[in-house]
């Protein structure tokens, strides 16, 4: 069977939990050699991939923000977590689908990371039910889903700016979410969040390496095609503190870890 009929379905498909599923079914189907890539037609634009009715989208600024000293503002911060896996879900099924011209690593490794994905995202469902919550009870934003759609004219654009810069995010921001939950005595998200953080290195490691692939094929130099890239879609580089540790593991090198050193820096300094 062709593989992309299946990942078309696994983008489209609006039941979370068979959305899940289909992400899983095409690495087993990949890895097995009953998903091949012939007879593939051209992708196309996709302004939006399949999702339930809820979560309600609405602009960042405009998603409450909640106290963790209520279940309420609890939940939502889980909340919060999950929509991301779950765009990330559909992000690493686009990568494998959209960019047909990538070799058959580049869709193992972005098959890999979507079964990965499914798997964060169900962990995280768990826990918000039991805090009698659910997936999409809570308002949320599209900013991941928007870069996808900014980026699918070309796979260097999409590795710069979604693994190296969104998704990396997460490595910078989890440890102090780790210790506002363990806080409140939430030791089993902790639990979860330290699984999520030692794959989601890979995952930012596995954007890097394409990325510095892609530059070396073209002749690009990684950092002024990157700083161009941040220019180009007016993406600016968050300032506050970065886990430089875990993004060193995740493949910045280090001249890209110094920048970022920097820049928490400039922050403190400011703050002070």
């Amino acid at each position: 069977m062709s593989l992309y009929p299946q990942l078309e379905a696994a983008l489209l498909c609006r039941d979370i939990e068979r959305k899940m599923e289909l992400a899983v079914d095409a690495l087993q189907g990949w890895r097995g050699g009953a998903l091949t890539r012939a007879d593939a037609p051209p992708p196309y634009a996709l302004p939006e991939a399949g999702r339930p009715p809820r979560p309600e989208l609405v602009h960042p600024a405009k998603v409450p923000k909640r106290s963790l000293s209520t279940r309420q503002g609890h939940a939502a911060l889980i909340h919060a977590i999950a929509h991301i896996e779950f765009n990330a879900v559909n992000l690493a099924l686009d990568a494998a689908w959209r960019f047909r011209e990538m070799p058959d690593a580049f869709v193992s490794d972005w098959l890999q990371v979507a079964a990965e994905e499914a798997r964060h995202f169900a962990m995280l469902r768990r826990r918000l039910r039991a805090l009698d919550c659910d997936y999409g009870d809570f308002p949320a934003h599209n900013g991941l889903w928007a870069m996808s759609c900014k980026t699918d004219y070309d796979p260097l654009a999409r590795m710069a700016l979604v693994p190296r810069v969104l998704e990396a995010r997460g490595l910078d921001v989890t440890p102090g979410i780790q210790r506002r939950l363990a806080g409140i005595g939430d030791h089993d998200t902790v639990a979860v969040l330290d699984i999520i953080l030692r794959e989601e290195v890979g995952h930012v490691r596995i954007g890097n390496a394409w990325f510095a692939r892609l530059c070396r094929q073209r002749g690009l130099e990684p950092e002024t095609c990157f700083q161009e890239l941040l220019r180009r879609h007016d993406v600016q580089l968050y300032r506050g503190a970065y886990n430089l540790a875990a993004r060193e593991r995740a493949g910045f090198s280090t001249q890209e870890l110094e920048i970022l050193r920097a820049l928490s820096e400039d922050d403190t300094a400011a703050a002070g």
